[in-house]
């Protein structure tokens, strides 16, 4: 039909869940009521019935939820999904003939106006509606229409007529407007995707803790000897686990102690220089343990109450695997040698950045895909992505949907300290969770601020915060010189004030000594030696 000559009178505008005209999914719960509102009006005086309909990745046919007018033309309602994955929304209007036929028939009787061609006119729109109907409803439905067409024995006026009383009656209403007939309907295009993830991506306590510190009297730890901390964990009420690297760590250029240039003899290197001759992002630091080994630690956690979280880092050690097998992958220079990372003035010789540009571009995602399936199938649903704004957003769209189409129960943390707009892109994206500015918002206007912009922004549909109070390579200034109390402050704030926060291991100790005045870098770091 040409746009010209349809017929819908509804007009449907600034539909709370759109994105970014569509092109970004919102996030939602199970379990969790997800709020729709929209600007819905029409030409002329006749009343509207709006719904909002939605389908479960695993429906075929639609759902649907009454929405309630609140006022200016903007109405409300919603829908709780009940499994995780992407649902479709959109909300269809229509006139609601019986409801514009009622609010006349009371201003007409209001007015002692003569109503009783208006009663047949009733009766009338009641006889169109039987048919959708069934039981009691029915009969309540066909008992209102031979009202409405009976002839009183004794005349009486206005509302005393027990014919009025049966054409304003609020459960004929009722029925009716969950029956209505869809005449010209309209229904909002396009169709609006939500992502639907289970509460852990929505809510949750983080520790983080280095395994490798987890040994007595200076021996490198184990899973083993990582599991028995995990019911102390569990019991400060913590729900996930969050893992640095648990890779082979390279040799070549390895950082010593403090960030040292040269390490010494026993110096365990930097986590997140991944790779060594053992393997690379898919093998287990031979010092923690093996695969079996490693599959008990995640069950313990599970038996706990606890998921474990793996760092995942893009990046290479010299010594990685991928750096002889794929040299392509890498960035090189005039002199033929691979390219270290840099953030001027830091260097960091130990690493080597991937070169996203690379020409084996399908190649070179589809090994990092395999990488977190190779996680997943050891039990690992809960990934924080290691500085993910310094790789394109086209392939951290593509990863994330491409695994939680399979495994729809996987969740991204974003570690991404960045500029506001490119953490919120990778928010839309899809990235579950992110890392926030909450370390360095102290003051109570700061925070005040800083709540209102996550709280009442449409940030709130899609940028999922996560409130650490430190991490391996931030101990702000507020707590190396508030003390104790300072501490207790930061963790009361981020537990209160985010449906979702977390600590480094240390925290709890009160932990507060810095590498230098000014550094917001740990004195004898955990990121360089066991601890």
């Amino acid at each position: 039909m040409k746009p010209y000559l349809k017929r819908g009178h509804a007009v449907i505008e600034r539909v709370s869940l759109e994105l970014d005209g569509g092109r970004h999914r919102p996030k939602a719960v199970v379990g969790e009521a997800v709020p729709v509102s929209a600007d819905i009006f029409r030409d002329g005086p006749d009343m509207l019935l709006a719904l909002v309909r939605y389908k479960a990745p695993s429906e075929s046919r639609w759902r649907e939820a009454p929405m309630t007018f609140v006022d200016n033309d903007r109405w409300t309602g919603g829908f709780v999904p009940a499994e995780i994955g992407r649902y479709k929304v959109t909300i269809t209007a229509f006139t609601n003939h019986f409801g514009t036929w009622r609010r006349d028939l009371s201003r007409r009787v209001e007015a002692r106006q003569q109503v009783d061609l208006e009663l047949e006119e009733g009766a009338i729109l009641l006889e169109r509606h039987v048919k959708a109907v069934r039981g009691d409803e029915r009969r309540m439905l066909k008992g209102a229409i031979t009202a409405l067409r009976a002839v009183p024995d004794e005349p009486k006026d206005g509302f005393e007529d027990p014919r009025i009383a049966a054409a304003l009656d609020s459960r004929i209403a009722s029925i009716v407007a969950r029956h209505h007939v869809r005449e010209n309907a309209t229904t909002y295009q396009p169709v609006i995707e939500v992502t639907v993830d289970r509460e852990r991506g929505r809510v949750g306590a983080w520790y983080e803790f280095f395994p490798r510190s987890t040994g007595e009297n200076d021996r490198h730890g184990t899973f083993e000897t990582a599991a028995q901390l995990l019911p102390v964990i569990a019991d400060m009420g913590f729900d996930v686990v969050y893992l640095p690297p648990i890779h082979p760590i390279g040799t070549t250029a390895r950082k010593g102690r403090n960030n040292a240039l040269v390490a010494g003899p026993g110096d365990v290197g930097v986590p997140w220089a991944i790779g060594g001759p053992e393997g690379g992002h898919t093998a287990l630091h031979p010092q923690l343990g093996t695969s079996v080994e490693f599959d008990d630690f995640v069950a313990r956690a599970q038996g706990l109450g606890l998921e474990i979280a793996l760092d995942f880092a893009i990046q290479c050690s010299p010594d990685h695997p991928w750096v002889k097998q794929h040299p392509e992958w890498f960035h090189h220079r005039p002199d033929g040698t691979i390219k270290y990372a840099e953030n001027p003035p830091k260097k960091y010789q130990d690493i080597y950045p991937i070169n996203f540009d690379t020409d084996d571009r399908e190649g070179l995602w589809r090994e990092l895909k395999t990488v977190i399936d190779f996680w997943v199938s050891h039990g690992v649903k809960i990934f924080r992505v290691d500085n993910p704004h310094t790789k394109p957003f086209a392939f951290w769209e593509w990863l994330i949907e491409s695994v939680q189409k399979k495994h729809p129960d996987v969740i991204f943390l974003a570690e991404a300290f960045t500029r506001p707009k490119v953490m919120y892109a990778l928010a839309k994206l899809g990235f579950t969770q992110s890392y926030t500015y909450f370390t360095w918002r102290n003051t109570k206007w700061e925070l005040m601020e800083y709540l209102n912009e996550l709280a009442h922004s449409d940030m709130a549909l899609y940028f999922r915060p996560n409130f650490f109070t430190n991490t391996q390579d931030i101990l702000h200034d507020y707590l190396q010189t508030g003390g104790p109390p300072a501490f207790k402050v930061r963790l009361c704030l981020a537990a209160l004030l985010s449906p979702t926060y977390g600590i480094y291991s240390g925290f709890e100790f009160f932990e507060n000594v810095a590498r230098e005045p000014g550094s917001e870098e740990y004195l004898h770091s955990e990121k360089y030696e066991l601890r």
